[in-house]
């Protein structure tokens, strides 16, 4: 292990010549009713997870640039651009038809997949993500926005049609709600940030848009996009530490739709500050506690293979990683000697290392975050099984495998969002469900077995527990058109392709006695096209 972190970190010259950057890029620009305005006060250095050798042998940080400390007065000024673009629901974009603002947003996607290599690369960069990984979440963005326009399409070609009830004519179609604030986390700062921007765009609300802590720099390729999409005020993207930029944004009262994704306790000292909490609609993906359960009829090789990547796919840094491992303890130890080998075989490596399976993270002190735990697990009773597990160097943190885990320790119920797998053995099956009962926590679980009456009982058991049970396979978002939610303190409202165009808007209906009068005056508006709202065009 010594030699594998002696040797992790390359020097300049060893970076394939593809993935090398140039100077230290000192980002002041951010985008305000239409205009990309350049900032002159204090910046934020941007660090990244790759550490470099120099001449000497000695590795240092690489520093990729800095962004923009906006104050609350400037990030006031780009929420009262979205709010007079909004204009109470009468501004050009909410008023807009559905088939020009759809148009709009397939402008801004032809100008994004023009920045692919440029994003790609500062992913790599910025949060440590592998080549192979960062191509994979800006193709599956793209996706997601084509899969949007098209649910749209057909969620407005339902609403295109009247509705005849006791002697009522009606029209129901969605509206926005008004001028969204949208944040993402780091460790997806493009897909899971676009999977709520996106959607509330799209369906007429405007944006004050805040790209994640890191992750910060590769917004800046698309912000030229951004700008010649959308009119002027409809989308805003503003830097900055949130407790000043954000914290001013909602006690201001005027943000009617607040989409993060980040902890339990920022969404709800955030959600404290807003004046009108009746008001505020909120899109939230929180905390989760995710459990592997591995029962004693099994198929080892699959829970194993499931769980490995499950537990540890892009280091563990996954609101869906399998955060705690119960393992009956009939199997537990074939579990755990298949699981070492498994993941001895991962790649330790820079991001753009082909095969690359372990990557540096991105988040300053992480590494003495996860050692204080293994510390505390192993003052409680555990121990590191896999050679090397718990070693680091710079901002790299080999795998642990803290085995046997107990209720006593940080980490059987912390959400460590980091390369630790817990694994707990249990005989009776009620520990575990009463280890999901009692949880803060319910985004998802994974069930490992093959005995189906076991299986289907913890169905019925967990259904009113979780967001999602996955059945031998790890627990995970996709596909896109299927809802992802939670329970109890891991998320507030349900994203998917479908379910996020109505949590950004709300039914409204149109209703008139049907009446000949009221036909003909229905019938006079759609004929001459005088309402873009009350319409039965059909988008093709």
């Amino acid at each position: 292990m010594d030699r594998l972190l002696d040797s992790l970190f390359p020097t300049a010259e060893e970076i394939p010549e593809a993935y090398r950057l140039g100077a230290p890029l000192e980002q002041r620009d951010y985008l305000v009713n239409g205009q990309l305005h350049h900032w002159q006060g204090p910046l934020a250095t941007v660090r990244s997870p790759v550490w470099l050798k120099d001449a000497d042998g000695d590795e240092q940080q690489v520093i990729l640039g800095s962004a923009p400390l906006l104050d609350a007065d400037t990030a006031l000024g780009a929420l009262d651009a979205a709010v007079h673009a909004y204009d109470k629901g009468r501004g050009a974009w909410p008023t807009m038809r559905v088939a020009e603002r759809i148009r709009h947003v397939e402008g801004f996607l032809g100008r994004m997949r023009e920045q692919r290599e440029a994003v790609v690369k500062l992913l790599m960069w910025e949060i440590g993500k592998n080549l192979k990984d960062a191509e994979k979440e800006f193709d599956r963005t793209c996706d997601y926005i084509v899969d949007t326009i098209g649910a749209l399409k057909e969620l407005d070609r339902r609403s295109s049609r009247f509705e005849l009830e006791q002697d009522t004519l009606g029209q129901i179609r969605r509206a926005p709600l008004g001028v969204a604030l949208c944040m993402g986390p780091y460790n997806y700062p493009l897909n899971e940030t676009f999977t709520t921007l996106i959607p509330a765009l799209i369906m007429g609300n405007t944006v004050v848009f805040k790209p994640a802590k890191f992750g910060v720099l590769l917004i800046r390729p698309l912000l030229e996009a951004f700008r010649d999409s959308f009119p002027a005020g409809v989308i805003n993207v503003i830097y900055g530490r949130g407790r000043e930029t954000v914290s001013a944004l909602m006690a201001s009262g005027k943000v009617d739709v607040f989409a993060f994704i980040g902890t339990n306790k920022a969404a709800s000292d955030l959600k404290k500050l807003h004046p009108r909490p009746h008001r505020l609609r909120a899109a939230l993906g929180l905390d989760a506690k995710n459990p592997g359960i591995v029962l004693p009829e099994v198929d080892l090789d699959n829970a194993v293979s499931e769980a490995l990547t499950g537990a540890l796919s892009f280091n563990g840094q996954r609101c869906t990683a399998l955060k705690i491992l119960f393992v009956h303890e009939q199997v537990v130890d074939a579990f755990l000697e298949k699981f070492q080998t498994r993941l001895a075989a991962l790649k330790p490596g820079m991001p753009w290392t082909p095969g690359v399976g372990l990557t540096p993270l991105p988040e300053p002190g992480k590494i003495d975050y996860l050692n204080g735990l293994v510390d505390d697990a192993l003052g409680h009773g555990a121990r590191v099984l896999n050679p090397g597990g718990g070693q680091s160097r710079g901002s790299f943190f080999y795998p642990a495998l803290l085995y046997p885990v107990n209720p006593a320790m940080r980490v059987y119920h912390e959400e460590q969002f980091g390369p630790l797998v817990p694994v707990v053995p249990y005989r009776d099956l009620q520990t575990v469900i009463d280890y999901v009962l009692d949880s803060d926590f319910g985004q998802q679980l994974s069930l490992f077995g093959t005995n189906s009456k076991e299986i289907g009982l913890l169905v019925d058991t967990f259904a009113n527990q979780v967001g999602r049970i996955n059945i031998n396979a790890q627990c995970q978002r996709g596909p896109d058109t299927f809802p992802f939610n939670g329970r109890k303190n891991s998320a507030e409202g349900t994203l998917s392709v479908h379910d996020a165009l109505r949590t950004f808007s709300i039914r409204t209906l149109v209703a008139t006695r049907f009446q000949d009068a009221n036909k003909q005056l229905i019938s006079d508006i759609i004929r001459n096209r005088e309402s873009s709202f009350l319409t039965t065009d059909y988008i093709f």
